[in-house]
């Protein structure tokens, strides 16, 4: 059994493969202000829920956005795993070559979201642009030789509406999900019009600027939270992976467990 930890600047997504199976997984806030014992408690208890008893874990990933909380979840994973957890960052073997200014730029969950792409869809021969709604909705360019050749890096839908809300006098907090009509007749339905529609916008302007730099056509991987909705609004996508990070993780460790 293999632990794998994304942690992102709202969420961390663990996932437990058996093999190449992904057989549980849980998402929970990212908190900069816990320590190793609280988080290998909150742990702890979802592999209580899920009664996975957690010495069948034999090795453990970690992939983060978020430095200071790289030695809190090692010193967890030592503590209640009592193993030594892999982490991505310079050094890992990849199998993708980084033709960015500054690699060490490169985010950890755009490499691992590339090694995922490269693994599932290198074989159509066409490059990829790989779009995570994350917190940031960030777009990857790759080649199906496993060339990276950066993206483009936008706000995340998340992240923009609750700056309208809290840079508005008198608009709500609103559940992003679509609306009825375009042309609402209420402020809630319109927001998330202005939210949904102008988002879907942004994505396929990008991802039609990408393509043209790429040649005219590329396979477009989505991932990420917002991922199913924008599919839904969008002939842009060809295919939306929700587990995407999970799994480039798991390609990860067997490339350099060895």
């Amino acid at each position: 059994m293999l632990l794998v930890i994304d942690v992102g600047n709202t969420n961390i997504v663990a996932g437990v493969f058996d093999d190449k199976e992904l057989v549980c997984h849980w998402r929970f806030s990212t908190d900069r202000s816990k320590t190793a014992d609280e988080y290998g408690i909150l742990l702890r208890s979802m592999f209580n829920y899920t009664r996975m008893p957690m010495d069948q874990i034999k090795a453990i990933i970690i992939s983060s956005v978020v430095p200071p909380l790289i030695v809190p979840l090692c010193h967890m994973c030592e503590r209640y795993f009592e193993l030594t957890p892999m982490v991505v960052g310079p050094g890992i073997k990849s199998g993708i070559s980084l033709r960015y200014d500054n690699p060490r730029e490169v985010g950890a969950d755009r490499i691992v979201n590339a090694v995922a792409a490269f693994d599932k869809y290198s074989k159509k021969g066409m490059p990829m642009i790989i779009v995570d709604f994350g917190t940031a909705t960030t777009f990857c360019a790759l080649l199906p030789t496993g060339e990276y050749l950066g993206g483009a890096i936008a706000p995340g839908i998340g992240i923009s509406t609750e700056a309208l809300f809290q840079r508005t006098a008198r608009l709500p907090r609103i559940e992003l999900i679509k609306p009825k009509n375009v042309i609402s007749r209420n402020t809630v339905n319109a927001m998330q019009a202005g939210v949904i529609y102008g988002f879907v916008g942004q994505m396929d302007g990008i991802v039609r600027h990408m393509k043209e730099e790429l040649g005219g056509n590329a396979f477009v991987v989505a991932t990420g939270g917002f991922a199913n909705t924008m599919a839904a609004e969008s002939d842009s996508i060809d295919v939306v992976e929700p587990f995407l990070t999970l799994d480039g993780l798991r390609i990860l460790h067997e490339k350099n467990s060895k």
